[in-house]
């Protein structure tokens, strides 16, 4: 079977152009969080825009990727970019990956974003939906506004993976891998940097966390260990919301986890292990020790640590330590499929993106969300065949120079 041309989204847009339709999400980057905010509340756009502080780690992610340029350079004693020179062999272009033994028809996988029932009614169930349809793998947040059943009952045949905000009662613990497991989740997402919330003064000003309000504690509420736990001290989770939440939330925010801790993790889940939110060199070495099989180079999107190192400008020294042993995976910043490519040259297997997807959810509930995923693969396969790069292995150090433009800084502030 011949690989997916990506490239055909950008013929079917002109195409339904020449009759008069017009993309119902933009295709444009620079407009997608804008259209978003204006269909949003401004609580749910605060929420889902926000950044801890006054952003500059937010700023920070989208300066890395935009120093990182694509040179075109010319063959010696020719004129003949270097650019084309794979051109006759572009037939055979692909982007498929293989990560954990599994081969992916794209680098590219749905992030896990907490809350999508705040941003429209579609919520996980239609991102997961869509995904499948794409053979784009969904990662669902413990954080969701729908439950492990019901995602996967809509993902189908999707590829599904399972992001554990790691709860300290192991009871509960073991409950939520048994569930995922049991509804066919085989990757685990551990995420190490949000035991608590980073200072987020948008959503601080609005007096607003959505769990509070009932929003995006499913998992938890239809966790049969949790229910039962909540219920001995006398409550009813469809009685008390506030209280189930508060309840809830006290499980997922106590105090930081050990690496110690990893190995009761390694013991109960069969499948690949990654670790997310991965910032230093010394972390990820650490983390290959655990023994778990990839990491996700991560500062949240930058809704922890205001003033954190952008995760591009961390990812190539923990590719050079790890990236032979691990799947070194990556996050924060993704907005094109320039920026894709430019992580997978910088050494990362696969990449993680998240708002903008939620952007287009909140547009065009799940087809909006379908299409910013078209949109970004289609916007990778064009650049990379623009770029003579056949495969994803074409992809490295060599096709990047890294530039310093006064315009690159200048856009950010």
């Amino acid at each position: 079977m011949p690989p997916i041309n990506f490239g055909s989204y950008q013929t079917k847009i002109y195409n339904a152009g020449a009759l008069g339709r017009l993309p119902a999400v933009t295709t444009n980057p620079a407009l997608l969080e804008q259209h978003a905010r204006k269909v949003l509340s401004p609580r749910a756009y605060s929420y889902v825009a926000t950044g801890a502080g006054e952003r500059a780690t937010m700023d920070a992610n989208r300066l890395a990727f935009r120093q990182w340029k694509i040179p075109k350079s010319y063959e010696a004693g020719s004129f003949t970019p270097l650019f084309f020179s794979n051109i006759g062999q572009m037939d055979n272009q692909s982007i498929s990956v293989n990560l954990f033994g599994q081969v992916y028809k794209t680098p590219l996988i749905v992030g896990p974003v907490g809350v999508q029932g705040l941003f429209h009614s579609d919520k996980e169930t239609g991102v997961a939906e869509v995904c499948a349809e794409l053979e784009v793998p969904y990662t669902l947040s413990t954080a969701s506004s729908s439950s492990i059943e019901e995602v996967a009952a809509a993902n189908k045949s999707g590829h599904r993976w399972f992001q554990l905000y790691w709860v300290h009662d192991k009871d509960i613990i073991l409950s939520l891998l048994k569930r995922a497991e049991e509804n066919g989740f085989t990757v685990l997402v551990v995420s190490l940097d949000t035991w608590t919330l980073g200072w987020r003064p948008t959503d601080l000003d609005q007096g607003y966390f959505p769990f509070y309000r009932g929003i995006g504690n499913e998992v938890g509420f239809t966790d049969p260990v949790f229910r039962a736990k909540y219920e001995r001290t006398g409550g009813k989770i469809e009685e008390d919301i506030i209280g189930a939440a508060n309840a809830w939330v006290a499980e997922l925010n106590e105090k930081p986890h050990t690496w110690e801790e990893v190995d009761f993790l390694r013991k109960h889940w069969k499948g690949p292990i990654v670790l997310k939110g991965i910032q230093h060199v010394d972390d990820a070495r650490r983390a290959l020790e655990t023994g778990c099989e990839g990491l996700v180079v991560s500062n949240h999107g930058g809704r922890q640590v205001d003033g954190a190192i952008a995760s591009l400008d961390a990812l190539p020294e923990i590719v050079d330590a790890v990236g032979d042993k691990m799947t070194v995976m990556v996050d924060s910043g993704i907005r094109t499929g320039a920026d894709i490519m430019k992580a997978l040259c910088l050494g990362a297997k696969a990449v993680l993106v998240g708002r903008p997807v939620i952007y287009g959810l909140a547009i065009g509930g799940k087809r909006g969300a379908k299409s910013v995923i078209e949109g970004l693969l289609a916007d990778l396969w064009q650049g990379m065949g623009l770029a003579g790069m056949e495969t994803v292995a074409d992809c490295s150090r060599d096709c990047l120079r890294r530039i310093k433009y006064p315009g690159d800084l200048k856009s950010m502030l």
